[in-house]
């Protein structure tokens, strides 16, 4: 009788009769992301720890993602938005912002894509006024930035304005950063002709060392003065960018730009992949949320391409509209996936130092739309 109680203990205590239907189709959507990583190569660094994370989140019984590791990884780093502020660090240290300040112009891009962070803010409004939807209009501005392809800053709002969608939101935000290569390229061709396609832009001037150096300072003053709601990620990132400049702290810009991003990335990567539970991950405010994301990231990149039509329309200089797309903040995919575009276009048309100018410059919109969110509802 004993040993059947404790074989009957033994088998109520494994995964295989625990498992819910929610969580094999978790785990399911987790292998999908670590294969995408993989065979794909979309993103890795993201995807990869997201999908083992989301893997060991749905694990019966062991609650890793309760009051286990990722748990208390997600309540530091998350929650209380540490690892977006270290990876904006990160960032900055690995960004050169020389393309912006060749041509100050492709900022405007960069400014056009956060066109779908504002217009996904009203799109969830809608949402909660005509489907029943419950999400209030801090919600609805946690949402919109998902626009931005920005996964720091998503996180950083959200954790602001609307912890309880949080996990949701940056799980959307970083799932649309990593499948740039997949969504852009349609919308790109949609909005363009082939004769837009292969326009060639002259070669960028070269930038000084002393104006990059002078280039994150005066950005960071401009923060203070006009935006002091998005200074810590804009100063984060200048920053960083400043530590790299400056070319007096070596040590310092080489941590930055590889321990310690790496470091963040993994825990980053494995705490977003902790709200993948499936009683928390498969409801209806989270497919909303996930739509919303997709509508608002598509309108951030077409709005980029329609913008640098209209440039064209009044400049000499052309513009190639692909490196609209790029004014979307994931740094540095969308530079590349409009660089690959053009040259499937013409062979010989090297668009991504181009491409990077309104890139870096949607690092910076995004932060300070997030900005200004924060300061009409924080």
């Amino acid at each position: 009788m004993q040993l059947t109680d404790a074989l009957h203990t033994i088998w109520r205590s494994t995964g295989l009769i625990n498992f819910t239907v929610g969580q094999i189709s978790m785990i399911a959507i987790g292998l999908l992301l670590i294969w995408l990583a993989i065979k794909k190569g979309f993103e890795p660094l993201l995807l990869l720890p997201i999908g083992f994370g989301g893997i060991l989140a749905n694990v019966p019984i062991a609650d890793i993602a309760g009051a286990g590791f990722l748990g208390m990884i997600y309540e530091f780093g998350i929650e209380t938005a540490i690892f977006p502020l270290l990876i904006f660090l990160g960032v900055g240290a690995m960004t050169d912002f020389g393309p912006l300040i060749a041509n100050p112009k492709t900022a405007l891009l960069g400014a056009a894509a956060q066109f779908g962070i504002f217009s996904t803010f009203f799109g969830a409004l809608l949402l909660t006024r005509y489907l029943g939807f419950d999400f209030g209009i801090k919600d609805a501005a946690s949402i919109g930035i998902i626009g931005g392809a920005d996964g720091p800053t998503a996180i950083f709002i959200a954790s602001k304005l609307s912890p309880n969608l949080l996990g949701a939101i940056a799980v959307a935000a970083y799932s649309y950063m990593a499948l740039v290569p997949i969504i852009q390229p349609p919308i790109m061709r949609l909005f363009t002709t082939k004769h837009e396609r292969i326009i060639k832009m002259k070669q960028l001037r070269h930038v000084s060392k002393r104006e990059k150096i002078f280039f994150p300072i005066l950005i960071f003053l401009l923060c203070v003065i006009l935006l002091p709601d998005a200074t810590p990620l804009i100063g984060m990132l200048m920053f960083g960018n400043l530590l790299k400049e400056c070319a007096v702290v070596d040590r310092l810009s080489k941590t930055a730009q590889n321990e310690l991003i790496n470091i963040v990335t993994i825990l980053l990567g494995l705490a977003i992949g902790s709200r993948l539970q499936a009683d928390k991950f498969l409801t209806v405010e989270t497919l909303g949320i996930i739509l919303l994301g997709l509508f608002a990231f598509s309108i951030g990149t077409a709005s980029g391409v329609i913008l640098a039509k209209i440039m064209n329309l009044l400049s000499k200089d052309k513009i190639n509209p692909l490196i609209g797309a790029a004014g979307v903040s994931a740094v540095p995919m969308a530079a590349r996936v409009a660089s690959k575009i053009g040259l499937q276009e013409n062979s010989d048309n090297y668009m991504l130092m181009h491409a990077m100018g309104p890139n870096v410059a949607g690092v910076i919109g995004s932060a300070a739309a997030a900005g200004v969110l924060l300061a009409l509802l924080a």
